[in-house]
């Protein structure tokens, strides 16, 4: 358990609110521990290792990041204009990107179907999460599940002296509804995952703890370090060096100083492992060392069905 979960279960949260801990911290930290929700997400392994930008870029421009095993480049797609050229959507990006995408895995796994329901589902998700429905914020949403939509990725994973490619639309079919609050705009009502997308998310998902996700759901980074973690850290078996290079090449591609992105990650981090109190991580001078931790989540509770069959529930930190 971390030195701020350890403070908040000793003194409380208004100690740790006076102490030397970034208020950001404790109080994800303290709304984590107090929470009582064991409702579990799923993502696919691929998005644990290389994630979607962070910020807008030209709506034609292509996204790609390479880290250790994984290198993903996303396409943006087209849409029809009557009597004229088809224009760019985009790629998607930002934290509203990452919470739709993770609410299209999570669904597909507990419902073990390619189809999925948006429009009320979503919208009670996201107010789980405590995203507001309406205004700028759902704009936001309406244009990213767009962008999600109708773009192109290719996963390329390393495995020892082998390379595989795994080329595909994230979505087969989307049903478009217009929207009566955004003046014709559009908004899918209903999804289909990709086959190819779904059978690689059963069988290589990473499930993580929708509580943890609601406390970090505005910053698209600390999610992605978050997802990373789940990832990593129950999988290794034994202590694991990053070097400062190679986290900003998988996390601060916005960032164009290293010296500025480490002050940056740094508390991106604590912001992650706030929500992730089993988390053994030390940063170091020259980067962080990850050490063999306890997953997010076991497979125990009968509430949530994994891929395998099993459940899924919190582990409690100690």
């Amino acid at each position: 358990m971390g030195e701020v979960h350890k403070l908040l279960r000793e003194a409380g949260r208004e100690v740790a609110l006076r102490s030397d801990f970034d208020r950001r911290v404790v109080e994800a930290a303290a709304a984590y521990l107090a929470s009582e929700d064991v409702e579990i997400g799923f993502l696919y392994s691929g998005w644990a290792q290389a994630a979607l930008p962070h910020k807008r870029l030209p709506d034609d421009a292509p996204w790609q990041i390479t880290t250790e095993r994984v290198t993903l480049i996303v396409q943006p797609g087209l849409r029809a204009v009557p009597d004229g050229q088809p224009v760019s959507v985009g790629v998607p990006y930002g934290s509203r990107a990452r919470l739709i995408l993770l609410y299209l895995q999570s669904e597909a796994i507990r419902t073990n179907s390619r189809e999925i329901e948006l429009g009320k589902s979503l919208h009670a998700w996201l107010r789980r999460l405590g995203i507001p429905i309406g205004g700028k914020s759902m704009k936001d949403v309406r244009d990213q599940a767009e962008r999600l939509s109708r773009c192109r990725m290719t996963f390329t994973i390393k495995q020892g002296n082998r390379t595989g490619l795994v080329n595909q639309n994230l979505l087969d079919t989307s049903m478009f509804v217009e929207d009566d609050n955004a003046q014709g705009s559009l908004f899918i009502e209903t999804a289909t995952l990709s086959d190819m997308f779904f059978q690689q998310l059963k069988k290589h998902p990473v499930p993580i703890e929708e509580t943890a996700v609601r406390q970090i759901a505005n910053n698209s980074m600390a999610l992605d370090v978050y997802c990373w973690l789940a990832y990593r850290l129950h999988a290794l078996t034994e202590p694991t060096p990053i070097g400062w290079r190679a986290l900003h090449g998988q996390f601060g591609r916005g960032v164009k100083r290293i010296d500025h992105f480490k002050d940056q990650f740094k508390d991106t981090l604590a912001l992650a492992t706030a929500v992730y109190p089993d988390a053994d991580v030390e940063v170091q001078e020259r980067g962080i060392t990850l050490r063999p931790s306890r997953p997010p989540v076991t497979p125990s509770s009968p509430r949530v069905v994994t891929p395998a069959g099993r459940g899924a529930r919190r582990v409690a930190g100690g």
